[in-house]
């Protein structure tokens, strides 16, 4: 039998549906190489988020070729979706591309790979109405994506990802509790609801995610986490829901972007800084020791000096618990694309002023909770330093030390430490 190797890049969604082709892959019988070397055909799932996504998906396709001559080469995810809008992409190590949708059905296209003919198979994704459900019947890990959700219908000035994924696309609430009995059924104790926006969740049908996560709460599974969601999406009434519950885990990761509404405006962003300023104060009184996480995109194209101090002394103000920060990276056929650039040495300085205010805030957080009772759950034993690790409600990490070889899965109740916990 063929042996493959797969390689997924880019955000938990796409995680996930690696995953997926995996097990698709595993049905039709094709065996998993334990390195490029061994295998018989690559499939690389990659992302496009960014210009240098672009770049790794190059360098990992040709290292693949170099390191195996005789491979078979598949791409497919965002990258693959949106190779139209790539005008320097090389595709000559590649022999079978697979969009979005097409990935999902790769049983439909796997043999493709072998005809010795270079193929394409990238429907457009914007004609897609429908949820593409396939259902993950054997999850390994502790925490389980739960794909909720798929596209978007904003059109953010320096975004590709619309392109590559379409549409907004509900999963329907029957799937997705479906996914959540196997989960269930697999003695895994938390969910991780996802999508590339989930906050449009059941807009087609007239619905929002609040209604979704009522239904959640009626099933047996103790913890369930949300994916990113922009600000105005967390209304009073699904942070008061979100306070109450028992089940869901108080983390929070914002699609900010930015905090000066001259930079806002210019993204297409649909929301002002005095919202989300607004927004982030209801979630620290609404909740103890919430993490707080968001994004930042720095060196956005017209971004003066003043407007990044606008946003940089606002973060400083809010005092958030994690900071993802990243310089503006110009995607072709987006508006911002041809909008006046930033210098990258100013990105660059920007970004790194941001990543360090980042370190000092995590830190302060980290100190608050030492010493607070939290419930973790038990990940994985590593084989190289015998340590579990461990994940709070909250999403802070620690390590423990135990000889209980049957710890993962475990929720246990402990006084957080940022050091090994003996168990």
């Amino acid at each position: 039998m063929k042996k493959f190797f797969l390689k997924s890049l880019g955000c938990k969604q796409n995680q996930l549906e690696g995953q997926i082709i995996e097990q698709e892959l595993l049905l039709l019988g094709y065996k998993k190489a334990k390195n490029l070397q061994d295998a018989d055909f690559y499939v690389l799932n990659s992302c496009s988020v960014t210009s240098h996504s672009d770049s790794q998906a190059n360098y990992l396709l040709n290292l693949a070729k170099r390191k195996n001559p005789r491979i078979k080469t598949l791409l497919t995810g965002c990258c693959a979706q949106t190779y139209l809008q790539h005008e320097n992409f090389d595709y000559s190590n590649i022999d079978l591309v697979l969009g979005n949708i097409e990935k999902m059905n790769i049983e439909q296209y796997i043999e493709k790979l072998f005809d010795n003919e270079q193929s394409f198979f990238v429907q457009n994704i914007m004609d897609i109405k429908n949820f593409e459900n396939k259902i993950l019947n054997n999850p390994q890990t502790t925490r389980v994506n739960i794909k909720i959700q798929d596209g978007c219908n904003n059109r953010c000035a320096y975004c590709i990802i619309p392109y590559a994924r379409g549409n907004s696309r509900s999963n329907s609430i029957e799937n997705i509790l479906k996914q959540i009995e196997i989960v269930i059924s697999k003695d895994i104790k938390e969910i991780v609801l996802t999508g590339i926006h989930i906050g449009q969740w059941g807009f087609e049908w007239g619905l929002n995610l609040i209604d979704l996560l009522k239904e959640i709460e009626k099933t047996a599974i103790p913890r369930y986490r949300l994916g990113s969601l922009y600000v105005n999406e967390l209304d009073d009434e699904i942070i008061e829901f979100l306070s109450k519950s028992k089940k869901f885990c108080p983390h929070f990761h914002l699609s900010l972007q930015s905090l000066c509404d001259k930079t806002l405006k210019n993204m297409n962003r649909k929301y002002s800084v005095f919202e989300a300023k607004n927004v982030i104060k209801k979630l620290k009184k609404a909740f103890n020791l919430a993490f707080l996480g968001c994004d930042i995109i720095v060196g956005f194209p017209n971004e003066t000096d003043e407007d990044f101090l606008e946003t940089y002394e606002n973060l400083k103000e809010l005092e958030l618990s994690y900071i993802h920060c990243f310089p503006y990276s110009k995607r072709e056929k987006t508006p911002a694309f041809n909008m006046p650039q930033v210098q990258e040495k100013v990105k660059t300085e920007r970004a790194k002023k941001v990543t360090e205010l980042c370190e000092k805030l995590y830190n302060k957080f980290v100190e608050q909770n030492i010493g607070v009772e939290h419930e973790i759950l038990v990940e994985k034993k590593s084989s190289k330093t015998g340590l579990y690790s461990a994940v709070t409600k909250n999403y802070l990490k620690t390590y423990i030390k135990s000889d209980d070889p049957n710890l993962r899965h475990k929720l246990l109740n402990i006084k957080y430490c940022n050091n090994i916990i003996y168990f």
